[in-house]
């Protein structure tokens, strides 16, 4: 993921004009990262390595979901329907 599409991520999903590192802006930017792998997946199906990575960063997405749940309801749901997820 280039600086521009991540810069694009942050401006989309940040709280605040100072904030880079919420719980809305990781999970958005986990989301970009998971769909980039799962396109390299389907062309690879025989990379393991990045199969684990995906498989890491999918765990580690699902957590900070919880997180987000968890603590504010409605900030979880706006998000869950902002980036399309099955939730």
């Amino acid at each position: 993921m280039d600086k521009q599409k991540t810069a694009s991520i942050i401006d989309e999903f940040k709280l605040s004009d100072e904030d880079t590192g919420s719980t809305e802006v990781q999970v958005a930017l986990l989301t970009e990262r998971i769909h980039q792998l799962t396109e390299h997946m389907a062309a690879n199906k025989h990379d393991f390595h990045t199969k684990r990575s995906l498989l890491k960063l999918v765990g580690q997405r699902r957590r900070l979901l919880r997180y987000l749940s968890q603590q504010e309801v409605s900030r979880y749901q706006n998000l869950v329907k902002k980036l399309g997820l099955r939730k």
